[in-house]
């Protein structure tokens, strides 16, 4: 797909047309990788910037590695996306924003899903003291194993 193949999808009216309009609306420069980037985070929530550079790089073959952290960058900075950091695992992108969910990660094979606010017996989300920190948000992630390894994980501990 060329340059303009991707600024067509990404200005068409099957849904994809905001995306321009979504760029310009937080003040970035409508480009070719920008919109590549936002329809590769569409396609693949939580994604890692390899992931989003090898679609990126499918649609545009000369975006280089470092033109898409840039763009993950800007996009963070202008509150497009969320950047999440789990411990001991890449830092992902997502596209959900503007709300206060959580995150649910296999241990496993480090699928990751979005869970919305703890109801009942949540976890600590505001703290006993600030110390004098203007607090932003909470970051709760949930960690276990998703259905299929703890399927996977069953299947080898049955005996035989």
């Amino acid at each position: 797909m060329s340059t303009s193949d991707v600024t067509a999808s990404a200005t068409a009216p099957h849904g994809d047309g905001v995306l321009a309009h979504t760029l310009r609306d937080v003040g970035l420069k409508v480009t070719a990788p920008r919109l590549a980037a936002l329809l590769a985070l569409a396609e693949h929530p939580h994604a890692d910037a390899d992931t989003v550079f090898r679609a990126v790089q499918a649609e545009l073959p000369t975006t280089s590695l470092q033109a898409v952290y840039g763009v993950l960058g800007a996009f963070a900075d202008a509150g497009l996306v969320r950047r999440i950091e789990p411990a001991g695992s890449p830092a992902l992108y997502e596209r959900r924003v503007g709300d206060n969910h959580h995150h649910l990660v296999c241990r496993d094979c480090g699928r990751v899903e979005d869970v919305d606010c703890v109801v009942g017996e949540s976890a600590c989300l505001t703290p006993s003291s600030t110390h004098g920190f203007q607090v932003a948000e909470a970051e709760v992630t949930f960690w276990g194993r998703c259905p299929a390894c703890a399927a996977a994980a069953a299947a080898v501990a049955e005996p035989t």
